[in-house]
């Protein structure tokens, strides 16, 4: 169905992932609706290796997400399990039961006047039940671009986005949403907390048989399955969800790649850090660090990259990212790498940093939507080159000579991608086409919204997470579980805890000095 795409199946877990998601599905979205745009670079990522084709009952093509999707009772809104692609009337099941029925309807959630406005777009409920898609451009993507007569679309504001279906701007497969019933979204009571309230979960045979039901739905109609991505919380009883779909995932699809990506909200106290804002800007360091699985030509296997990565033992690595890459007016890529200097260029999106005198032992780094015309150095004849850089004569030459500056010895993997990162609404205003990093930091944004920016990102098995790991370890070991109820309801054990503790100390002593994979 793929036409030789190497397909991943996505596996959305918990709410904060849901906020991430959301924003990662809407910039493939963008991306999408904007191939048939004479000024875009030609098609440099492969949109069949995330989305899948099909119909509906009544013949109409769709092109949606290739994923699955677990969250709590009360997480939807007024967004449908079942999503609203496929919805029909007619299909309602008849009731065979003739006695006596009782019915209990809950509270419906008000809809979020951008969700309405979205549907709108998309299609319309015709009178005799059925819900009329409006047409693909090009067989893919959504609804065509707006033109001048079409009404602008409406934004939702930051003070109406409760949860991440609020904003989301792409159609769910009726087999993509998977609500976990027994665990509540809001309130005190009855909540996801625990790693093993998480694991128990998908030992469940009703869970752990919706889950691989879903799993094999999707799996079945693939042509070259390379590999599963998870998105997951870290923050709650999600973890042991993950930790089970990914053992599960070993157990039936040897051999296929597993790349799961923890995630943790942002610290609140510091201000615009609402998950809304935090999940915009891990989304779109994911969008970017994932680029080589996703390439049209050329493109690097998960299970390659995932290698690449992980040798000796590895499992963890460490992510950053330069959002908006900042390129100023009249600077060649060279120019601006040299300002850098010595210093690691990105900012580390993971929770243990990059401290000072850290060592990489491999690393994939992708540099994203700098123009051609900026990547080499414009010299005047006659001019000595200022670098080594500068005398470079491809912009995939100057990438690969600045991260062997930066890392001599490193085993390292670039792609520099003419294609920038797509940031258009509803991705919050956090960027300003008025300075060149764009930067927006204090007061409110200025003039008009930024569509799309240039990007760095990098993956790094970095000594950084010795440290980390190590001392997540000491804190573990000085917690007193029996205080937490919630863990120790969920059947945790001491012995368990005890071996987890050397597993993860192990782990810690991977990262400690070593080799790198050249030297």
């Amino acid at each position: 169905m793929a036409g030789g795409a190497r397909e991943v199946l996505t596996l959305q877990l918990g709410h904060f992932a849901g906020f991430v998601g959301a924003h990662w599905w809407n910039q493939q979205d963008a991306a999408l609706g904007r191939a048939t745009d004479s000024k875009e670079p030609p098609g440099e990522l492969c949109p069949d290796v995330l989305y899948r084709t099909g119909r509906t009952l009544h013949g109409q093509e769709t092109y949606t997400p290739r994923l699955i999707l677990m969250d709590l009772k009360g997480s939807l809104s007024s967004l449908k399990e079942e999503g609203g692609l496929y919805r029909d009337k007619q299909l309602d099941a008849a009731i065979a039961w003739q006695g006596k029925l009782t019915t209990h309807k809950e509270e419906l959630y008000p809809k979020n006047p951008y969700l309405q406005d979205f549907l709108s777009a998309e299609g319309v409920l015709s009178s005799d039940g059925v819900w009329r898609v409006k047409s693909i451009p090009n067989g893919k993507g959504s609804s065509p671009l707006p033109t001048a007569t079409t009404p602008k679309p409406l934004i939702p504001t930051e003070a109406s986005i409760r949860v991440w279906s609020d904003f989301l701007r792409v159609h769910l497969h009726p087999r993509s949403i998977c609500m976990i019933q027994k665990y509540n979204h809001d309130g005190e009571a009855g909540r996801l907390e625990a790693f093993g309230q998480g694991e128990s979960v998908l030992k469940e045979p009703k869970y752990q048989e919706e889950l691989e039901d879903r799993l094999h739905f999707y799996v079945e109609e693939c042509d070259y399955l390379q590999g599963f991505q998870i998105l997951c919380d870290l923050h709650d009883g999600f973890s042991g969800v993950g930790a089970k779909a990914a053992e599960l995932l070993q157990d039936e699809y040897s051999g296929r790649g597993i790349i799961t990506w923890g995630l943790l909200p942002g610290p609140y106290h510091r201000g615009a850090t609402l998950p809304f804002h935090c999940s915009a800007i891990l989304a779109t360091a994911l969008d970017t660090v994932t680029v080589p699985y996703r390439l049209c030509s050329s493109p690097v296997s998960m299970v390659h990259l995932a290698d690449m990565l992980s040798f000796c033992g590895k499992k963890v690595v460490t992510a950053g990212a330069i959002i908006p890459f900042p390129l100023a007016p009249g600077q060649s890529l060279p120019d601006s790498l040299m300002q850098f200097g010595g210093a690691t260029p990105w900012t580390p999106l993971s929770a243990c940093g990059e401290p000072s005198g850290t060592r990489c032992f491999a690393q994939s780094v992708v540099l994203r939507g700098i123009d051609r015309a900026c990547h080499t150095s414009q010299l005047t004849p006659g001019t000595p080159p200022p670098s080594a850089l500068h005398a470079c004569t491809t912009g995939e030459e100057i990438l690969a000579q600045y991260l062997q500056q930066q890392q001599p010895g490193v085993m390292s993997s670039s792609h520099l991608l003419l294609t920038p990162c797509r940031v258009a609404p509803p991705y919050p205003h956090l960027f300003s086409s008025c300075s060149p990093p764009g930067m927006v930091l204090d007061g409110s944004p200025k003039g008009a919204a930024v569509e799309s920016i240039p990007v760095f990102g990098a993956l790094c098995s970095s000594s950084s997470l010795h440290q980390t790991l190590e001392a997540l370890a000491r804190d573990l070991t000085k917690l007193d579980l029996r205080r937490w109820a919630s863990f120790m309801d969920a059947g945790v054990e001491h012995d368990d805890v005890a071996e987890l503790l050397q597993e993860l100390q192990s782990l810690a002593q991977c990262y400690q000095g070593g080799d790198s994979l050249v030297d």
